[in-house]
């Protein structure tokens, strides 16, 4: 339970170097103003206002998500925020404006709006107003107490889920029946301290995901099957199956208690024996098969209660899986609903008919267009064969290329002139043109002019 002592040591701030704005350390006439207090009215200077409440709003609720805590007292954020020496001296009316617009809320509010039949037990857990907050409240001040607990609503719905996220994947989620000092102890690092972890339980109980009951002097918490699903009261198969693992638990730990006791009996019959003391070994020995025995009637218990055990956790998925059969054949005839085989055969016969129809007027097209003239095959037969027998009495060879400009491969070469005919050629003709040209071959053989 809470004491004063665990209050104290709960995160009271303290912000790590780094994590504040710039303008902290290098804006003296900034820092300054904003270490100011707020005008009476927001419309004396609406321009100073906002910008006071832009900066200091997301600074406290993000100096609280860093300190992994939902509770906040300006206390705290006075000590949290202190600068040279200097207190902001406008928190009071940023907590107002945050309480205003539902992002802070009173821990005492917080816990009225919420239904719950075991508020009762936690009642010890939150301290009561001092009677000078009630009177205020009750003549209309609104003024923030130094300390006033106040809840972050965010910050408290986000610590909410993670803590539902870790039960959902822990061995305790095997049921969802559990008891609440085994959950508080799962939740030890994500709550720092226990007034969080009651508030966490509030809020899980606000949105129906968890409730609590009182079982033989022990609370219970059940909760909620899945993420989406509502939770639903606690019956007495749930209290059945929690007591069944109660059992087992204490039938547990009696067989490691007797499973120890039998190793020290048979320790102190070794001892005896090297110290020859035949007796009192003899009676250690006695003492080791009387444990076994209770130890062998005990893993008989438990093997009974791990079996019922078995038997309803299979049920419970055998009941999950026929709840998810019925709900798919449901889905089945809705979009089945409309549909039959006389349906579907009329459907296919359509489908049918107009394949086939498509296949005529393909056809049709592909016969082509006559132009209104209608040719005999025969006489162009005949007119063919005459010309056939045309072309064996007179070939015509207008494939024939000329051999001149053949480009095939396998086709003959023609012969090689050789460079002395040429040569020959070549003097030929210089010779019959007047002997201008002299040949290339004969550079000493001059024409002499005619005398």
């Amino acid at each position: 339970m809470w004491s004063p002592e665990r209050e104290a040591q709960a995160p009271t701030g303290g912000d790590p170097a780094g994590l504040l704005p710039p303008e902290w350390e290098e804006d003296e006439e900034r820092m300054s103003f904003l270490f100011s207090a707020f005008k009476r009215s927001r419309e004396v200077n609406s321009t100073d206002w906002d910008s006071k409440m832009g900066f200091w709003a997301p600074l406290v609720l993000s100096h609280s998500r860093r300190q992994g805590v939902v509770r906040l007292r300006l206390r705290d954020l006075q000590e949290a925020f202190q600068r040279k020496g200097s207190v902001p001296l406008g928190l009071a009316t940023v907590l107002q404006d945050l309480l205003r617009r539902g992002e802070l809320q009173r821990e005492s509010d917080f816990m009225a709006s919420v239904d719950s039949s075991w508020i009762s037990w936690g009642v010890g857990v939150f301290l009561l107003k001092p009677l000078k907050w009630t009177l205020s409240n009750m003549l209309g001040d609104h003024k923030v107490p130094a300390e006033e607990v106040l809840v972050a609503v965010e910050l408290l719905k986000e610590k909410a889920e993670e803590v539902y996220r870790l039960y959902q994947n822990s061995p305790l989620s095997s049921h969802p029946v559990v008891a609440l000092s085994e959950l508080s102890a799962l939740c030890a690092n994500s709550c720092p301290d226990e007034r969080t972890f009651y508030l966490v339980l509030l809020q899980l109980q606000k949105e129906k995901r968890v409730t609590v009951l009182e079982q033989n002097g022990e609370k219970i918490v059940k909760f909620a099957r899945g993420p989406h699903a509502k939770v639903s009261p606690v019956n007495d198969v749930d209290v059945g199956v929690y007591q069944l693992m109660q059992s087992e638990q204490l039938l547990s730990r009696k067989v490691e208690s007797l499973s120890q006791e039998s190793e020290r009996c048979k320790e102190e019959a070794r001892r005896a024996c090297r110290a020859g003391k035949k007796q009192l070994a003899l009676r250690s020995l006695k003492a080791k098969q009387r444990t076994e025995k209770r130890i062998e009637a005990l893993h008989a218990k438990l093997d009974t209660v791990q079996g019922i055990l078995d038997r309803i956790y299979a049920s419970q998925t055998d009941q999950m899986v026929f709840n998810a059969y019925q709900a798919g054949v449901g889905a089945l005839k809705l979009s089945m609903k409309d549909v039959t085989v006389e349906k579907a055969e009329s459907l296919v016969d359509q489908i049918q008919e107009l394949c086939d129809t498509q296949d005529e007027v393909s056809q049709t097209l592909a016969g082509g267009v006559t132009n209104g003239l209608d040719f005999d095959s025969e006489e162009l037969e005949k007119e063919l064969d005459i010309l056939l027998q045309d072309t064996t009495t007179e070939p015509l060879n207008l494939l024939e290329p000329p051999q001149e400009t053949t480009l095939y491969t396998n086709s003959v070469p023609k012969p090689r002139i050789l460079d002395a005919e040429l040569e020959a050629e070549l003097e030929k003709l210089s010779l019959s043109e007047g002997g201008l040209i002299p040949s290339s071959k004969s550079p000493k053989r001059q024409l002499e002019p005619t005398l």
